[in-house]
């Protein structure tokens, strides 16, 4: 119910207050980390509550975060009941039966006293590089059950009344292959909370509690009703998609995901019935990852300025059916599911909503986070290492705009490693690392490049792990769009032989091998035969199409001189010079 005592002016001013203090438990959180997974990466996010549990304000850093934190809390909170906090607490959970996400994600949870009462909570999320199992990078494909992929932390205190549980601290040091950044790494998410724990405490001495908790309910009673507001404007009626996911690691088998898309005035139901069962490798993805992913996508098509909030997804319902990869039983392996799965369940609801929402969606991006990881040990610094990062890819093209080149897109938003950081801090060498000219698909306005890396093994008996999807099926491209160039994987041993590497791969390389990692392009969209000849010549100039696929795409052929001419069925015309 509104306030009576917030206008909307001083609504705004509040609720830039909780998102600042977000903001700047992220900003400690990626200084004060020790991997580079974090610190470099940004492969985190920072969040307050109220203090039964509901998202108030979280910063906008990954995607996959935003949709997993509303519900992390409440569940943690029937574990420990806010009357058994304890002012100093701080609580770890990775469990993704629990917390929803996989085993690398660890949360921190602290409760925010004020003179001895629970005013709000933080928390925070981040990636780390390792948590144990079969693998370094704790994301293995050969993994068949949630065991095989580390440690599991069922919401334990590793912090109790303001004093570290140094039992605890031994546990994880010792259960992980790079102790020394996973201890680095949860100070710093302690950090990140305490700094939240200082900031709210100024605001409410500014105000005061009531007035404080009035805003927060009020901020997200606001998300609620400009969300269905924007669904109001969205016809009645029911959308359907289905796409593909290729293999779970284990088989190659075809993976169906179907979403339909239920809209009724000013609520929102998707229902995931048809998809297919949970699988036996680790792309199962939790309720909370698929609750995450629909969160974001209707987020993004609906009212992409909309406040992150628990209001902003009470006016949406979620049907995963039990048993299946978007709802699998305890134990399936999920670490996967996060790198594509996630992808795959995004691009169901763009497709869906594309039938309804055509100027409002775009062509399919490069499906996939495209996770690697590689580890072992370096025999110069006599430690095990974890290297840990998502490649990004090529944006689906948009109603007025090409994709963007070579970026992480949907459910990811990390930065990339700097060649410099990975060469100082691990056992490779960059031997190149760019955007694949001619990958993003063809239409009035393309998709977005892939990108590839090739790396030289310094070591032997490392680890690599793939987890990478769109081998096979091109990213869609709409509106007589074509579809983006597949991705591809290829290792070369020592000798010289080339292997070409399934999507999702798991193995030992040796010292000296070379692998060489090729993202997928982004579909484009609308027809290629419409594009702007300006456009075509300047991708040409730029290296970005060639002479041949200017004429075979997009009927365009350059004559001397820089022209670029339309050829037509009767005649060729000239258009433009590019300048």
């Amino acid at each position: 119910m509104f306030s009576r005592k917030i206008d909307g002016i001083t609504l705004e001013v509040m609720k830039n207050a909780f998102y600042t203090i977000a903001e700047e438990m992220g900003v400690t959180l990626i200084r004060t980390a020790l991997s580079t997974n974090i610190k470099d990466r940004m492969d985190c996010s920072t969040a307050i509550y109220t203090k039964n549990g509901d998202l108030v304000a979280q910063a906008e850093h990954v995607p996959l975060h935003l949709g997993l934190m509303p519900s992390v809390v409440h569940e943690v909170l029937k574990l420990f009941p806010p009357d058994l906090l304890k002012e100093g607490d701080a609580i770890l959970i990775n469990d993704p039966y629990i917390s929803g996400s996989h085993l690398p994600d660890i949360f921190m949870i602290s409760p925010i006293f004020l003179h001895g009462k629970l005013v709000g909570l933080a928390a925070n999320i981040a990636h780390h590089v390792d948590v144990g199992g079969l693998s370094p990078g704790s994301m293995s494909v050969k993994a068949t059950e949630i065991f095989h992929e580390g440690l599991r932390i069922p919401a334990v205190r590793i912090q109790r009344e303001g004093v570290l549980d140094q039992e605890m601290i031994r546990l994880l040091e010792k259960n992980v292959r790079t102790g020394k950044e996973v201890l680095g790494d949860i100070y710093a998410q302690l950090a990140a909370n305490k700094v939240a724990e200082t900031r709210l405490i100024d605001l409410i001495e500014k105000h005061s509690v009531d007035f404080v908790f009035d805003c927060m309910e009020e901020i997200m009673n606001y998300s609620d009703r400009r969300m269905r507001a924007a669904i109001t404007k969205v016809p009645n009626g029911s959308y359907q998609f289905k796409d593909i996911l290729e293999g779970d690691g284990i088989t190659e088998d075809e993976l169906e995901i179907q979403a339909l898309v239920k809209v009724a005035e000013d609520t929102i139901e998707v229902d995931f019935t048809g998809s297919a069962k949970q699988t036996q490798g680790p792309v199962n993805s939790t309720h909370g990852v698929t609750n995450a992913c629909v969160y974001y996508a209707l987020k993004a098509i609906l009212d992409s300025e909309v406040p992150p909030n628990a209001g902003t997804y009470r006016s949406i319902k979620i049907h995963a059916p039990k048993g299946t990869i978007v709802n699998p039983n305890f134990p399936a392996p999920v670490s996967n599911a996060n790198s594509n799965t996630s992808q795959r369940i995004t691009d169901t609801i763009f497709g869906a909503l594309v039938q309804v929402l055509p100027e409002r969606s775009m062509a399919a991006c490069s499906g996939t986070m495209n996770g690697f990881a590689i580890g072992g040990f370096d025999p110069e610094k006599e430690s095990y290492f974890s290297y840990v990062e998502t490649y990004g890819g090529g944006q689906g093209g948009l109603l007025d705009l090409d994709g963007m080149d070579g970026v992480h897109t949907n459910m990811t938003n990390t930065l990339n490693t700097p060649v410099e950081v990975m060469e100082q801090t691990f056992p490779f060498f960059v031997n190149k690392y760019g955007l694949i000219d001619g990958s993003g698909g063809a239409g009035k306005f393309r998709g977005g490049l892939g990108m590839e890396r090739e790396l030289t093994l310094l070591g032997d008996d490392f680890t690599i792990t793939l987890m990478s999807d769109r081998q096979k099926h091109q990213p869609w491209g709409l509106f007589n769009g074509k579809g983006g160039q597949t991705s591809s994987c290829t290792l070369v041993t020592p000798e010289g032989e080339k292997m070409a590497l399934s999507s999702k791969v798991t193995m030992k390389a040796d010292k000296g091998s070379k692998i060489r990692l090729a993202t997928a392009g982004g579909g484009g969209y609308g027809s290629p035969f419409e594009r702007d000849p300006q456009f075509v010549l300047k991708d040409v100039v730029l290296g970005h199409i060639d002479f041949q696929q200017a004429k075979e795409d997009y009927g365009v052929v350059l004559e001397e001189e820089g022209i670029a001419v339309h050829e037509a069925e009767t005649s060729r015309v000239r258009l433009a010079q590019y300048s």
